[in-house]
């Protein structure tokens, strides 16, 4: 998706690109697949044509300093323009050449590359270029940052005395990993970033989205919107991906039927169901039987916890695990996050 496309998180997207501006550190915790890469590759746009420029860092499935510190320099790299230049000009300074650290690394067993040393040496340069050039930096799927053995502790080391001199936001998918890390005192640095929910979109935002899209193309998406919405509970990624399926069926001047949206919700399910069910092998018993009972009554007790013989103690525990890794969320009751994953379930084991 551009950046120009993200709509009904306006007031979000503002309230961010003020917390870069004002140096404020932020944490942005969010469900998988809610928008949160999305919307922060909004604000990034829409701060540059002011000024500020975007190091965008990837940390997903960082398992090894080696892999942190090859992302720290393609973050780097991705940098253009003036503030590329002013960077690579810090960077001969410090005989540090960006870009090619992967490259290095691969080769270390040979010739002795250091990954933390040049981890260090790029966020050095990474701080230098901010207090020439207008800098933030956003660390996408921090979460991430778990896997790597003393990963966070080199970030804090590099960065917690210069932040007020660039602008940081951390996003991360696990709310458990991330409330940990930027709730722990004995950590300062992280214990001083806000701490910024992204929620599901309203169901007005979402209406509108659909309908700008169908009407942009000349078509009419009729009472499919409703049917998209009742469905996906607000979920940003899974509202598009149905849309799309259903705007694909329709012809320009038409108006989507009922037909169209049962053959794209088809589609879909048959294009999520296997990917859905190797997430599903890949939890523990305990926590299957939990998604199972929330997704056919909304309750860890009761029939549907009888029916799996799901003890009230593992439901709690499993319940507490799948919020902490985003597949549950709490708000009148517990939900499935993934309205898509919910449908699978009630599919594949009706009770």
């Amino acid at each position: 998706m551009l950046p120009e496309q993200v709509v009904g998180r306006e007031q979000l997207a503002i309230d961010i690109a003020l917390r870069i501006s004002d140096r404020r550190l932020t944490a942005l915790i969010g469900p998988r697949r809610y928008g949160k890469t999305s919307l922060l590759k909004r604000v990034a746009a829409d701060l540059a044509e002011v000024g500020p420029q975007c190091v965008w860092i990837d940390l997903y499935q960082m398992t090894s300093m080696t892999d942190l510190a090859a992302a720290v320099d393609r973050g780097l790299a991705g940098l253009a323009g003036p503030a590329r230049r002013a960077l690579d000009r810090i960077a001969a300074s410090l005989s540090v050449s960006v870009g090619v650290l992967g490259i290095e690394l691969a080769r270390s067993p040979r010739n002795g590359v250091d990954p933390v040393l040049e981890l260090r040496n790029r966020l050095d340069v990474l701080v230098r270029a901010a207090e020439r050039q207008d800098l933030f930096v956003v660390f996408d799927e921090f979460s991430g940052i778990a896997d790597v053995d003393g990963g966070a502790a080199v970030l804090r080391t590099g960065l917690q005395h210069h932040f007020q001199s660039l602008g940081i936001v951390f996003a991360g998918s696990e709310p458990s990993t991330m409330r940990t890390l930027f709730s722990d005192q004995a950590q300062p640095f992280f214990a001083q970033a806000d701490l910024v929910e992204v929620g599901p979109l309203a169901d007005e935002a979402l209406f509108n989205i659909i309908e700008r899209g169908f009407e942009l193309s000349d078509k009419d998406v009729g009472t499919a919107a409703s049917s998209i919405i009742a469905m996906v509970r607000g979920h940003p990624q899974r509202a598009m991906q149905l849309a799309d399926a259903v705007w694909r069926r329709v012809r320009p001047g038409a108006t989507a039927e009922q037909t169209d949206w049962e053959q794209a919700l088809s589609e879909v399910r048959v294009s999520v169901d296997a990917a859905s069910e190797r997430m599903f092998e890949l939890l523990t018993a305990g926590q299957r039987k939990t998604l199972r009972a929330i997704a056919a009554t909304g309750s860890i007790y009761g029939r549907s916890a009888a029916t799996l013989d799901l003890p009230p103690a593992t439901a709690r525990n499993a319940s507490k695990s799948l919020i902490g890794r985003g597949f549950l969320r709490r708000g009148e009751r517990l939900e499935v996050v993934d309205p898509l994953l919910e449908d699978w379930l009630r599919r594949r084991f009706p009770l």
